[in-house]
């Protein structure tokens, strides 16, 4: 039987070239954090944990549902002190096996997309698992076995996981799911949004 899979969203960015607190801008009448909830809880992913930095009390309009929210008081060092929190806090849990973790400015995700990689059985060899797009775009989210959650503490800086990607080959496996899931790192990329969805992911 496959071990239960959370969810391990990352929201704890300072924005710094969105000019305001981008996972608050809305997209289509949602906050974009919104949108990755929604694909977390669709995919049935349980439990959800949020890794948040100090300003997300601020952030009006969020549906939780059952998201836990924990904060990164380290939030400046980067990515990777988000994913090293979130890693910490779930490993609290020994039924949790698997971690599917998401960036909160993605508001394409899809719940197909997430159920496709964790229906992709466990190795021991390959704990990780990362979605290719289209045009051989490697993304998110990525599948962590938790026999994997250990090399998290390998990360340094804001690049997060793709360091180990590169350091520790061997243990990755990419799984192709078409479509595409772009980061929103300025106002041009949300408003140009529209483009890079239609006709082209479901």
């Amino acid at each position: 039987m496959t071990a239960p899979a959370a969810a391990l969203i990352l929201a704890a960015g300072r924005s710094t070239r969105f000019g305001a607190d981008k996972l608050s801008a809305s997209y289509r009448g949602k906050p974009l954090l919104q949108w990755v909830l929604d694909a977390a809880h669709g995919a049935g992913l349980a439990p959800i944990l949020v890794v948040v930095g100090p300003g997300a009390s601020r952030r009006r309009g969020l549906d939780w549902g059952s998201a836990q929210r924990v904060l990164n008081r380290a939030h400046e060092a980067g990515l990777s002190s988000s994913l090293k929190v979130g890693l910490n806090q779930l490993a609290a849990d020994p039924t949790i096996g698997r971690a599917a973790v998401l960036l909160a400015d993605q508001p394409l995700v899809s719940p197909h997309v997430i159920t496709a990689l964790l229906s992709q059985p466990p190795t021991p060899d390959q704990p990780i698992t990362v979605p290719v797009y289209e045009g051989g775009q490697r993304g998110h989210p990525v599948i962590l076995e938790r026999s994997a959650w250990p090399l998290a503490e390998e990360l340094s800086g804001d690049r997060g996981m793709a360091q180990l990607f590169a350091a520790r080959p061997e243990l990755v496996r990419y799984i192709e799911v078409g479509g595409v899931n772009p980061d929103i790192d300025t106002p041009d990329e949300l408003a140009g949004i529209e483009q890079v969805r239609r006709g082209r992911y479901p």
